[in-house]
Parts: structure tokens; C-alpha cells; sequence
């Protein structure tokens, strides 16, 4: 075996295996990254309570005093 094919062999390998821990890394990375909520979320103005409410509604009672609050908008 020659010289170039030993060192073309082990930078292949070096590559290869470089290749696998990026995909590996990756995978990891999206398996432990929370999915986005669609939940709106909502201040009251009278107590201050932040809560979310689905996405379906624009304007949401607080669970603990009951006032209509709209949501924040980031």
C-alpha cells in the first residue's frame, strides 16, 4: 500500500467520522428543541396575571378575576 493511499484512507475516515458526530449532534439538537406554541398569550389588566389561551381567540376571560384581556402582541 502506498503512502498517498494510507494518508488518503485515514483523512477519509477522519472525514467520514466527523460526518456521522455532525448528523448525530443534529439529530440531538431537534429532539430536545421545544416544538413553537400556536397559544396566544394574554396580561390582565386588572390583576396582572400572565396566562395562554388557544389560538382560536383574540380575546381571552383571566382564570383568576375573569376580565376580558386581548392578547400581546410581541
Amino acid at each position: 500500500m502506498s503512502t498517498e493511499n494510507l494518508i488518503a484512507g485515514y483523512v477519509g475516515l477522519g472525514l467520514l467520522v466527523m460526518g456521522l458526530l455532525v448528523l448525530y449532534a443534529e439529530r440531538r439538537r431537534r429532539r430536545f428543541t421545544p416544538a413553537p406554541s400556536t397559544d396566544h398569550i394574554f396580561r390582565c389588566t386588572q390583576c396582572g396575571l400572565v396566562y395562554t389561551d388557544d389560538s382560536d381567540v383574540d380575546r381571552s376571560p383571566c382564570p383568576q378575576c375573569q376580565v376580558m384581556n386581548d392578547e400581546i402582541k410581541f
